[in-house]
């Protein structure tokens, strides 16, 4: 079984510092946490940025400061910031940080409600426009999927060239809208998808670790971190994205799952440096 990749996402749009006073807001802060889920066996950072007070941002400025800071920190690990910035934004601003060149960026491939009035808008066109940015500046996307309705959407814009292969997932599973986190939800959720692709599983909330566990058991890759879930065990706020970071290499260890350095995860995802 192939090396295990490990993304940590450290901050989110949504969780503040009142959900957990270690959720990162400023660049000093989100370097701090960066350094140390990378140094704990993430060798993925995918990044969503803040202003100084919390209030989530697109901002080309701001995610070039952030990830400038983590380079310097960490120089060989894979950023790979949201284009879902936060629900209300337009899709200019989230498409901001491609204009880095990032190695990758996400890709949402649907529409999902997430509570209340809130909906996160992905139309079939935002994801045209998406796709062709990316594949026009050289990024590969992670594909996000909140429900298998939006694997059958990736699969058919990769055939019309929106996409390109191999595309790599990532299954976020038991988010408000979107399919439950249950073991066979992620058996149909991982035979979806195309020969030849790969996957991560992002499990939300207390779906974290039972999710972490069966992805690595089944040769996919995992997400740990706050912008999922604030929690290293029933009612315990873990201190740092790092503490997740290693209880998910504790359970790759015990799964008998090395875990991939930022560049065998280039490797495995077919990414340049």
């Amino acid at each position: 079984m192939e090396k295990l990749i490990i993304t940590a996402a450290i901050c989110g749009a949504e969780v503040t510092k009142e959900h957990n006073p270690a959720i990162p807001y400023t660049v000093q802060e989100i370097g701090d946490e960066a350094e140390k889920a990378y140094k704990a066996g993430a060798s993925i950072i995918h990044l969503h940025v803040r202003e100084d007070d919390g209030t989530p941002t697109q901002s080309k400025e701001r995610f070039k400061a952030c990830i400038d800071e983590i380079k310097k920190r960490c120089p060989d690990v894979i950023v790979q910031p949201s284009t879902g910035g936060a629900v209300g934004m337009t899709n200019a601003e989230r498409l901001q940080p491609t204009e880095l060149k990032p190695e990758m960026a996400t890709l949402d491939c649907g529409t999902c409600n997430f509570g209340g009035d809130e909906i996160f808008v992905n139309t079939e066109n935002t994801i045209k426009e998406f796709g062709e940015k990316m594949i026009a500046l050289g990024i590969k996307p992670e594909v996000e999927v909140f429900d298998k309705g939006m694997i059958d959407m990736a699969k058919r814009l990769c055939k019309k060239g929106y996409i390109k292969t191999p595309m790599h997932f990532n299954f976020v599973m038991g988010v408000n809208g979107g399919i439950s986190a249950e073991p066979r939800d992620l058996v149909f959720m991982a035979g979806s998808i195309p020969e030849g692709s790969t996957f991560t599983v992002s499990g939300i909330g207390r779906n974290q670790f039972p999710m972490a566990a069966m992805a690595i058991l089944m040769g996919g890759h995992v997400r740990v971190g706050f912008e999922d879930n604030v929690y290293l065990s029933k009612g315990v706020l873990a201190k740092s994205n790092a503490e997740l970071v290693e209880k998910a290499v504790r359970l790759a260890k015990e799964f008998g799952r090395e875990i991939a350095t930022p560049d065998e995860a280039r490797e495995i995802l077919g990414l340049k440096k």
